[in-house]
């Protein structure tokens, strides 16, 4: 299983998660201590916001633990929005184009989790894209694949929707084709205004997703930061997060009920 962090607030230094704290996003790609693994070196990626629409974003193939420059940016970038990621590959191979975050116009996206069987759904899948985003396609994985699918589902305009269709139409693809369903989905978005998270599994067991304030702001990681415990508060499994100038607000997360209403999934207070 990965390993992400993701900001939202007043201005940060990118360090404040990717390296400074004593658990940070670099300890927890050799050292992880509430995932399967401990080590996380597939590869790592880095998604921010500026001036710009379009998100900055550096990925490469070696292990955060080892990579010089991505200290360095760390240091020197600052934003008010921001997602970082460690990679633990459980399909694809170890490349460029499979490191999160994925980005497509100004969304971005990284993923913590897997389907079940996704070699035999890959190409059902692939199918249901059009040929802007079927050609967008630059990876093997299926965390990008569900990305793209829920921009064809209408992340654009109803981000909570779009990724509850997407998954109910991953999870009706898989009991047609193998019989059986397994989806764990821990994932982080963004268009640049608003910071989008969601925690949810088919068996109830969805990879970690923890929320703290931070500064004048608030991040949300797969594991917390620091030992402060009272700190992090975890999101429950089948929640669907937003963070907004408000605060963060957590709704329910249910893929079937989202879609029958056809309308984004209420967030509250």
């Amino acid at each position: 299983m990965c390993r992400w962090a993701a900001y939202r607030g007043d201005p940060l230094y990118l360090e404040e998660l990717v390296s400074s704290p004593a658990h940070s996003l670099i300890e927890q790609s050799h050292c992880a201590t509430r995932a399967k693994t401990p080590t996380n070196g597939d590869g790592f990626g880095i998604a921010w916001y500026g001036d710009r629409l379009e998100p900055g974003r550096y990925r490469d193939t070696l292990p955060a633990w080892s990579d010089c420059n991505l200290k360095s940016l760390a240091r020197q970038i600052r934003s008010p929005l921001f997602l970082a990621h460690v990679r633990a590959a459980t399909g694809g191979g170890t490349r460029r184009d499979n490191c999160h975050p994925f980005t497509f116009g100004n969304w971005s996206f990284m993923h913590n989790g897997q389907i079940s069987g996704f070699e035999r759904l890959r190409r059902p899948m692939e199918a249901m894209l059009d040929d802007e985003l079927f050609n967008a396609r630059g990876g093997t994985t299926d965390s990008e694949l569900m990305f793209l699918l829920a921009l064809q589902f209408g992340l654009r305009q109803t981000p909570m929707a779009a990724m509850a269709e997407m998954i109910r139409f991953v999870e009706g693809l898989a009991e047609n084709v193998l019989g059986s369903v397994l989806v764990r989905y821990t994932a982080a978005f963004s268009d640049g205004k608003l910071l989008y998270a969601i925690r949810y599994a088919t068996d109830r067991k969805a990879p970690t997703l923890y929320a703290s304030p931070v500064g004048r702001g608030y991040c949300l990681v797969s594991e917390p930061l620091n030992d402060d415990v009272d700190a992090w508060a975890e999101i429950p499994d089948g929640s669907a997060v937003t963070l907004a100038d408000i605060g963060l607000d957590i709704a329910p997360f249910r893929p079937a009920l989202a879609v029958a209403k056809t309308a984004p999934v209420a967030i509250t207070a």
